[in-house]
């Protein structure tokens, strides 16, 4: 193809590759030919950076194009003076004479999906070219017939800042050199059709604070001080406690003029009032960038930038190793499954169906308006796996907890016959989702094999915390909604009626060790008119917070890893708003206060008792003492460390009655001694029992050859453990 098609091409809008003919090029005979677009100059020159030459350059026969030729036998980097109408006059490094900074390699392996950290390449990155400061921008967009960057730094003229394509590989290129960090931009995209889009970058580390939708370049300075955390971390936690903190960042606390704290302001109230309560980790709900504050995060549009709510990027490094500094982890919610259609962001991003579907029974979610990533496009799941990474790597985070599991896994998830696609056996399962999830935690594991992946997964799918060389997709952790929606259902009835449904509270130990559970009771359960934990209880108010204790007990004592959403720590009356936030104003009354205070005890009690943690995966670290009792709906059972000394013994009474003269079976003969009531006075509670030490009987219960009389409180739960023998210290 000539050069003035080239340029004429440049000058529509719509060449792929302006570096072919801008820049400096050689000619047959050897001389140095540098061609600029400028088409408001009226006068143009260069200056050889190295040798300090300047030439003088004519206009072409293409308009808007200046040239000039000269003998040199190397190829220097250059700069460029131009001079307008109107008397100004513009210097700048030219853009086209700079190689890429992309490899083949690159873009191969992308290609492939097998680029785990792709982020390092693609999106807008400062560099150092040549002994040139700039920036490299580089995006995917396969089927653009053009892409240039527009953005602060050139008036947003997509004239100004064309990129090559890279082969075959759909990637396109260019370093700007001069560019300052922290300047916006997005892409402009020229379609197949002839549409112009205006896109943010998939890859951006920053953007605009909402309403503003602009990506912004960013260059991390920040030193990480947590290498001692991250080294003594375990290998994994199933063996150890785990108690988190589900926090709306947004909402969580604000200042008196209802304006967010930033990332490093909330970091020392946060951790400290987390510590204060006991959790060992706090998961945040996605902080992902998005535009709508009433999604919480969970329409993503910006995948790889922290939203600028709380600040820069930095800033929430600074957060997370605040956060490990007093060894409190953190867990990060992530939605590989769906993302917004908002015309800026990934939605028909090259002006088709690129990241999504394009069938619309594969790549729109019917519930949700939402678009569904294309899994079995290799470079989409790189995009989603390099993105789990990269918040591992650059951000240290210790896990990540992903949402809407289940709307990946089933074709026909939310969707009546008729309305989903079989996949190539027949069947519902999403295939391309399934390999996805496989690959994401395995790599995960190579490259981070501390840290946590998480799923929210809401269906009886076997072998989601399976390994996946068992044929399991290799997640850490499993939500246990079974038990969730069970227990609740129990909870909320009146306590007449409980035994009638006491297989619901049994029912989940049936299945217990099917997966790694964590046990949760997070925002979906205190939102959209299902009303907050204490209203959910039965009875008069002292009923609602002697449940509301016996809820939280039961869940403590139950096994599996805990997660309680923010604010229930108060037993708040009403449900979670994001408008209204906590209600840190019921601290105030002594009934909440003291929630408050039940929560923190609760919490160092289980924190320091092994037997409730050591073994949660383990059949051995649980048995029944009396499971089966409906007619009292009092529930007795073991739970067992990797120590006898640390074994206890749980009781559980979920009615009103008090039971003065209660046996209970013991595995073993000697003294008990309660170690935690939830109906003490101190918690809010009647103080009606108070158990003194309680020497076994050789009276045969609950099929055990010893027992003891215990007092067991009305909707409460009390804990004993056994004194250990001379012989046995």
């Amino acid at each position: 193809m000539s050069i003035k098609s080239n340029l004429r091409k440049i000058r529509d809008g719509v060449c792929h590759d302006p570096h072919s003919v801008l820049g400096m090029h050689e000619n047959s005979t050897l001389e140095k030919v540098v061609r600029v677009f400028q088409p408001e100059a009226i006068t143009v020159s260069i200056t050889l950076l190295e040798s300090k030459k300047k030439y003088k350059l004519s206009p072409m026969d293409v308009g808007g194009f200046w040239d000039v030729t000269f003998k040199s036998e190397a190829f220097e980097k250059y700069e460029v003076h131009v001079k307008y109408s109107d008397g100004n006059t513009f210097t700048y490094i030219h853009p086209y004479q700079f190689m890429p900074d992309i490899t083949e390699e690159d873009a191969y392996l992308f290609g492939k999906g097998d680029h785990h950290f792709i982020y390092e390449k693609l999106g807008a990155h400062v560099r150092e070219i040549d002994g040139v400061k700039g920036v490299s921008f580089t995006v995917w967009a396969p089927s653009a017939r053009r892409v240039s960057v527009v953005g602060d730094f050139n008036l947003w003229d997509g004239r100004k800042h064309m990129m090559r394509v890279l082969g075959a590989s759909g990637i396109w290129e260019i370093f700007i050199p001069g560019v300052k960090t922290e300047l916006q931009y997005k892409y402009e995209i020229y379609t197949r059709d002839g549409q112009l889009l205006i896109k943010a970058d998939p890859f951006a580390f920053y953007a605009q604070i909402r309403p503003g939708n602009a990506s912004r370049i960013y260059e991390s300075h920040y030193t990480w001080k947590d290498k001692k955390y991250i080294s003594s971390q375990p290998g994994h936690t199933l063996d150890q406690p785990m108690s988190i903190y589900e926090v709306h960042l947004a909402s969580w606390k604000r200042k008196e003029d209802w304006t967010w704290y930033t990332y490093r302001e909330i970091a020392p109230i946060l951790v400290n009032y987390v510590k204060t309560h006991g959790f060992t980790h706090i998961q945040l709900m996605p902080i992902m960038e998005y535009p709508f504050d009433g999604s919480w995060g969970y329409q993503v549009t910006g995948y790889y930038a922290p939203t600028s709510r709380f600040g820069k990027p930095d800033d929430f490094r600074y957060f997370v190793d605040y956060c490990h500094k007093h060894n409190i982890g953190v867990i990060l919610d992530w939605v590989p499954a769906h993302f917004p259609k908002d015309d800026f962001s990934l939605g028909r991003f090259d002006g088709t169906a690129l990241y999504e579907h394009a069938d619309a029974q594969k790549g729109e979610h019917p519930d949700w308006g939402t678009f569904i990533f294309n899994y079995g496009r290799n470079e989409v799941a790189n995009f989603l796996i390099s993105n789990a990474l990269y918040w591992l790597k650059e951000y240290h985070v210790d896990g990540l907890r992903i949402d809407a599991v289940a709307s990946m896994l089933y074709l026909d998830y939310s969707r009546k016959e008729g309305e989903w696609v079989p996949n190539q056996y027949g069947g519902n399962e999403n295939l391309d989702a399934i390999e996805f999830m496989k690959k994401l935690s395995t790599l995960v594991g190579k490259y981070f094999p501390k840290a946590l992946l998480i799923a929210e997964e809401s269906t009886a799918w076997g072998g989601v915390s399976h390994p996946v060389h068992t044929g399991g997709l290799g997640f850490d952790y499993k939500w246990n909604m079974g038990w969730m929606n069970d227990f609740l259902r129990y909870m909320s009835k009146d306590p007449i009626y409980r035994k009638y449904h006491h297989s619901d509270m049994t029912f989940s130990m049936l299945y217990q060790y099917s997966e790694n559970f964590i046990l949760t009771l997070s925002h979906d359960e205190v939102v959209h008119g299902k009303g907050s934990l204490l209203n959910k209880m039965p009875g008069d108010d002292w009923q609602k917070f002697a449940n509301y204790k016996l809820l939280l007990g039961f869940m403590f004592c139950h096994p599996g890893k805990k997660l309680l959403f923010m604010g229930s720590e108060l037993a708040p009356w009403s449900e979670w708003n994001e408008e209204r936030g906590i209600e840190w104003e019921l601290q105030e009354w002594e009934p909440h206060r003291t929630a408050s205070r039940y929560l923190s005890a609760l919490n160092a009690f289980y924190t320091t008792a092994p037997a409730l943690w050591q073994r949660d995966q383990e059949p051995a670290g649980f048995q029944w003492i009396d499971g089966g009792n409906m007619e009292q709906s009092i529930a007795s059972f073991y739970r067992r460390g990797k120590n006898i000394k640390d074994d206890l013994i749980v009781v559980c009474n979920f009615a009103p009655e008090t039971y003065f003269d209660y046996r209970l079976g013991v595995p073993e003969a000697g003294e008990y001694y309660e170690v935690f009531n939830s109906d003490q006075k101190e918690h809010g509670g009647s103080g009606v029992i108070k158990n003194e030490a309680q020497k076994t009987e050789s009276v045969e219960w609950n099929g055990r050859k010893q027992s003891i009389m215990i007092g067991v409180p009305p909707l409460a739960f009390i804990v004993f453990k056994r004194k250990e023998s001379p012989d046995e210290k």
